[in-house]
């Protein structure tokens, strides 16, 4: 099974890696490779038509996205997260550890490092926009909990909304597998991710504190 799994991911990837260079190929904006995009993308907010320009770009390469995280960067998979408005800054954060090998998937290393830096830009400003499905929980006595131990030990970085700033991610309403996943990885020390501030934080939760803490994420607005 997984060698199927992989084989499919393989010729997705060369499908994708041949056809997202087109996508941007006519655009009259061009970025240089060696422009900082946090710093562009800040530089951006002043320059309404550019802005609108990318987005049109990135909302080409969404549509190939979407094969994995949905209509909109909505996914209908809860291990694959959702990308609809997450944080621009965090986003283009998490590409360039993707293509530096700071974070690791195989599939998705290949993927980003075929982007233009218009296409990486312009699907950031696509993504921020879209609004994220809400989902209300089906067990509102454990979201309670989870509630509880977010104001207690996350509520500090991530905020009130579970939003994130520019540079931590936004988790509310964030898919609950995806979301599970991610803090087992962050509590055994798993190298797919680099070391942060997670690490230590996510050691001292027990399976029920992410089983509680998932619950009232993912129904978050």
């Amino acid at each position: 099974m997984a060698k199927r799994i992989n084989a499919a991911c393989c010729t997705l990837l060369t499908s994708l890696c041949l056809a997202l260079p087109a996508m941007g190929q006519n655009a009259k904006i061009q970025i240089p490779a060696d422009t900082n995009l946090n710093t562009y993308f800040k530089e951006l907010q002043g320059r309404p038509a550019e802005a609108e320009a990318l987005y049109k770009i990135g909302r080409k390469v969404a549509a190939v996205c979407a094969l994995c995280h949905g209509e909109g960067g909505n996914s209908l998979r809860p291990d694959v997260p959702n990308l609809a408005g997450q944080n621009p800054a965090y986003l283009l954060e998490q590409m360039r550890q993707f293509t530096a090998g700071e974070r690791r998937n195989e599939f998705m290393q290949g993927l980003i490092k075929s982007l233009s830096q218009e296409e990486k830009v312009g699907m950031v400003v696509f993504y921020a926009r879209q609004e994220v499905s809400h989902k209300p929980t089906n067990n509102p006595a454990l979201a309670g909990k989870g509630q509880e131990y977010y104001g207690q030990h996350c509520l500090s970085c991530h905020g009130e909304h579970g939003r994130g700033n520019e540079t931590i991610a936004r988790i509310a309403g964030q898919q609950s597998e995806y979301l599970k996943l991610t803090l087992k990885r962050y509590r055994e020390g798993s190298n797919v991710r680099k070391e942060s501030l997670m690490t230590p934080n996510a050691r001292q939760m027990t399976d029920a504190d992410i089983a509680a803490v998932v619950t009232y994420l993912s129904s978050m607005q």
